[in-house]
């Protein structure tokens, strides 16, 4: 099964395929991964042929379909093995984190991490919230940016059932670093939940001392 999804898939995107394309996306990722040169709106179609239930890949072969496609050059099958594992979201398993963090972890980059963390994880977190502090503690001390990034960014989604302690115990341990993607995430989190309460973003930022790029994103929408 997985084998021919990925032929499948690998024949779409190379009949899709546009070079030029495929150039301007490599520069926009600092040359980071190759592409097919296949546009979103073209990728969601062709994801559509695949996803369809009678297509789908029973669950026990997802985590190694998502790592056979993490391993590929073109981006392209990134973005659809994340969007492949959101098709199980309502039958997560404990240990589907082990997965959304070695996709957090191989070929980091924004445009995959903040899908992955938001979507992903965040679902994950709360289908087990025992599991919460354990591992984000391990993913915090790790050093690793797009694990503390992820650790931010879980919650983006949450609007009223967001955890403040949680996430003014997260940003206080990151002020300081000079990490564009940390003060970002800082500022981005803290913008989307001044959606649902302003006043608590206000009160945050008014104790707290974020780096500029942080209050700057973080305030953005508070007039």
């Amino acid at each position: 099964m997985i084998h021919i999804f990925l032929k499948t898939l690998e024949d779409l995107f190379k009949k899709e395929a546009n070079a030029s394309i495929a150039s301007g996306q490599k520069a926009y990722m600092r040359n980071q991964f190759e592409f097919y040169g296949v546009k979103t709106p073209i990728r969601r179609g062709i994801q559509r042929k695949l996803f369809k239930k009678d297509a789908l890949p029973p669950k026990h072969e997802l985590h190694k379909l998502v790592t056979s496609l993490w391993d590929l050059p073109q981006r392209e099958n990134q973005y659809v093995a994340q969007e492949l594992a959101r098709k199980y979201i309502r039958n997560i398993e404990e240990d589907d984190i082990l997965l959304y963090e070695y996709m957090i972890t191989h070929k980091s980059w924004w445009d995959t991490v903040d899908f992955i963390a938001a979507v992903l994880v965040g679902s994950y977190f709360k289908m087990f919230p025992h599991k919460r502090n354990d591992i984000t503690k391990r993913w915090m001390s790790s050093d690793n940016i797009w694990l503390q990034r992820s650790t931010l960014l879980f919650q983006l989604k949450y609007k009223e059932t967001l955890d403040t302690e949680f996430l003014g115990r997260t940003i206080n341990s990151l002020l300081g670093s000079e990490e564009f993607f940390i003060n970002k995430a800082i500022g981005w989190v803290l913008r989307e939940y001044s959606k649902t309460d302003k006043d608590w973003v206000l009160q945050f930022a008014a104790k707290t001392s974020l780096h500029s790029l942080s209050r700057r994103e973080a305030l953005r929408l508070i007039k």
